[in-house]
């Protein structure tokens, strides 16, 4: 079984030699390959990423979904690993999804994440985020693993929206099997978002989802927390 790892990136010079670095070393001895999506960078991120020995596709939308699909197209495994770009994932990890793979008994799915550097607010509301994902089987977009047939077949992810795309595949990919959140070993990931954006940005991305009845993740603008560049 081989497995393509694919990293969607955009301006991740800062973060992704570390992250590509825990990759190769957590998939160490498997069958895989890995796969840097630039997602039309300013920066050195392509170089970084062929440094590291990563194939490298370039998708000029900046979109994490098109980011994601355009990586995806490019694989040749069976299975897919999407692993965002500020992530540090565990050899014990690598693991767990490569048992969950061999015993079959799934179509993809996720893992709990923690942040590193968060406030305790923040932990908080990760927290909630984790109970929610294991209750839905609702993967995060940070790590996400699936069937390549199955993705393939389900349409990707969808590039009507610029946020909670990965909500939006686990519900489909969840009517053609069964998706597994797996929490003994969470995935580290940044917690820059706490640090770079004020509570009164996050809030105001909350209100207008609400106030949009969701429409809003589907407007580039509303979805500035992504968006906007800053690292």
């Amino acid at each position: 079984m081989k497995l393509s790892v694919i990293v969607p990136a955009f301006n991740e010079e800062k973060l992704l030699a570390g992250t590509l670095a825990s990759i190769h070393e957590a998939a160490r001895g498997g069958s895989y390959e890995l796969i840097v999506c630039d997602n039309n960078s300013t920066d050195r991120t392509p170089d970084i990423a062929r440094a590291a020995g990563a194939k490298v596709v370039f998708e000029p939308v900046n979109q994490i979904s098109r980011a994601r699909n355009t990586g995806a197209a490019a694989a040749s495994g069976e299975w897919l690993l999407f692993i965002d770009a500020d992530c540090q994932p565990s050899r014990a990890l690598f693991a767990e999804v490569g048992n969950e793979i061999e015993k079959g008994a799934c179509i993809g799915g996720g893992c709990t994440v923690r942040l590193t550097g968060a406030p305790l607010a923040v932990r908080f509301w990760v927290a909630a985020w984790n109970a929610l994902s294991r209750t839905l089987s609702w993967a995060a977009g940070s790590f996400f693993f699936c069937e390549a047939r199955a993705f393939r077949e389900a349409g990707g992810f969808s590039t009507e929206l610029y946020a909670a795309e990965e909500i939006d595949l686990s519900r489909r990919l969840k009517r053609r099997g069964r998706l597994v959140i797996l929490n003994r070993h969470p995935l580290a990931t940044s917690g820059r978002k706490a640090h770079l954006y004020s509570w009164r940005e996050h809030l105001g991305f909350l209100m207008r989802f609400i106030f949009s009845g969701g429409r809003s993740l589907r407007r580039r603008q509303d979805c500035s927390v992504w968006y906007d560049g800053r690292r």
